[in-house]
């Protein structure tokens, strides 16, 4: 491991499992033990979302029956995930073969040497059919030519509104709304009916609540924590801007507490009548269209807005990746083939209902005519999301490393949470946007004289 590698390592050991960057929910947690199995078994740290208690499910009777291969589970909430990934990798324990991470920490890991190349494997099977994931998917999982995960399912963001509360008003979102255009309909549609605010937004503290969607705006607007010297640029015109939008429209026409409302807190304002609009994961269109829900049909969905890029919207995946420890990757890398295949998502559909399908990782998903019945209201405007994504240059100014809502360092999940509990105070009317800028100015400038120092060297 070169030098730049060892101290990439240890500030990652470090980092990379503290908050939570989070878009879907979670369900209650569960799992069994990992390490130990013979030859034909192999040991996956998964996260306890919906969509992995199903693959849990299904696994003995339609992957192990066919591949004698034994697959025992260890499934954590999220942020216990993290830290369990974090321990385990960095140190090489190979007490695990796979692992669920994200876009955020593959990256990272890779560099690491933590995580295996899958790209072989990959050029072995056919079926596989790698083109299949989506374009934003495999470059967010490529590092220097190299494939080192595959997504089970992903999501990028857009907005969603009451197609019934707009029409009452007159109003017609337009096909490609800006900023400025969705303000002006949450100014108009606040108090529509009684309760309801013009808007949700996340104000809840995290780097992955608050600053998830706070960046996408920043980067429409023009700013970005780094510049691609790593110089901070957080208390800059187009930060500073985007801050200020997203702060004034959420106090004008948002949500009731919106200081401590994050995904969960804004799915039931738009569920329950509370919120005529709001912008977050694309995720939470199946539990807005789902059978029981009192807004199924109503719900309009637009793409993220924008100011001066084409697009806006997030990029986040859980994808499954073999620990370079390992000593079953031929046995990890099948389980890997079935779990995000075509095939995989068939069963899913055939079996549990086409609604609960992992979904935002393959393009042949969007032309399956059974899935598209089932989520017509969204299939088209989640494809579209996921297509318009480029992980890699999100704004208008180049960046010294990749990521939408995030800066794929390990620091940032300190850097983003630390600014976040300012955010949300400036939300609360505790704090001046300017104030908690500047103190982000200064802790970003923090970090990034580390990254300066680093490739000085």
């Amino acid at each position: 491991m070169t030098a730049r590698r060892r101290r990439i390592a240890v500030v990652a050991a470090g980092a990379v499992a503290m908050g939570t960057l989070t878009g879907c929910g979670a369900a209650a947690g569960w799992g069994g033990g990992g390490g130990g199995g013979g030859s034909h078994t192999i040991n996956v740290l998964m996260v306890n979302n919906p969509q992995m208690i199903d693959l849990q499910k299904l696994t003995d009777k339609y992957f192990t029956k066919k591949t004698g291969i034994k697959v025992n589970y260890t499934v954590l909430p999220e942020d216990d995930l993290r830290d369990k990934a974090s321990q385990e990798f960095s140190a090489q324990a190979g007490q695990y073969d796979v692992a669920t991470l994200s876009n955020f920490e593959i990256p990272i890991y890779a560099k690491t040497g933590w995580v295996a190349p899958l790209s072989s494997y990959i050029a072995k099977d056919k079926k596989f059919d790698q083109q299949d994931i989506l374009p934003a998917m495999r470059k967010a999982l490529t590092v220097d030519g190299e494939v080192y995960a595959e997504p089970f399912y992903g999501e990028s963001s857009f907005l969603m509104y009451r197609k019934d509360v707009l029409a009452k008003k007159g109003i017609k979102m337009p096909a490609h709304p800006t900023w400025q255009q969705v303000a002006d309909i949450a100014a108009k549609v606040d108090g529509a009916k009684p309760g309801m605010s013009g808007i949700c937004l996340r104000g809840q503290p995290g780097w992955g609540q608050v600053i998830a969607p706070l960046t996408t705006v920043v980067n429409t607007f023009g700013g970005t924590w780094f510049d691609k010297d790593w110089n901070a640029k957080v208390d800059d015109k187009g930060f500073k801007e985007a801050t200020n939008f997203y702060v004034n429209l959420v106090r004008k026409h948002g949500e009731k507490g919106a200081a401590q409302a994050g995904f969960t807190e804004c799915l039931n304002d738009l569920t329950q009548g509370s919120s005529a609009m709001w912008y977050d994961a694309t995720s939470a269109a199946g539990s807005l269209e789902a059978k029981g829900s009192p807004v199924k049909g109503k719900i309009g969905y637009a793409p993220a807005p924008v100011v001066k890029t084409k697009s806006s919207g997030w990029l986040y995946t859980w994808a499954w990746a073999v620990e370079q420890a390992s000593t079953k990757k031929d046995a990890a890398w099948k389980f890997i083939s079935w779990a995000s295949s075509k095939e995989y998502q068939n069963l899913v559909g055939e079996k549990l209902g086409w609604t609960r399908v992992p979904s935002g990782d393959r393009t042949s998903l969007y032309s399956n005519p059974k899935y598209v019945a089932q989520a017509k209201a969204f299939a088209k405007p989640t494809l579209d999301a996921l297509n318009a994504v480029d992980p890699n240059n999100p704004g208008v100014q180049p960046r010294p490393v990749g990521g939408v809502q995030f800066v794929d360092i390990p620091e940032f999940t300190n850097l983003g949470t630390q600014v976040s509990q300012d955010i949300s105070s400036a939300i609360a009317g505790k704090k001046s946007v300017d104030s908690a800028l500047s103190r982000g100015q200064d802790l970003a400038d923090d970090v990034a004289k580390q990254y300066r120092k680093r490739e000085g060297d």
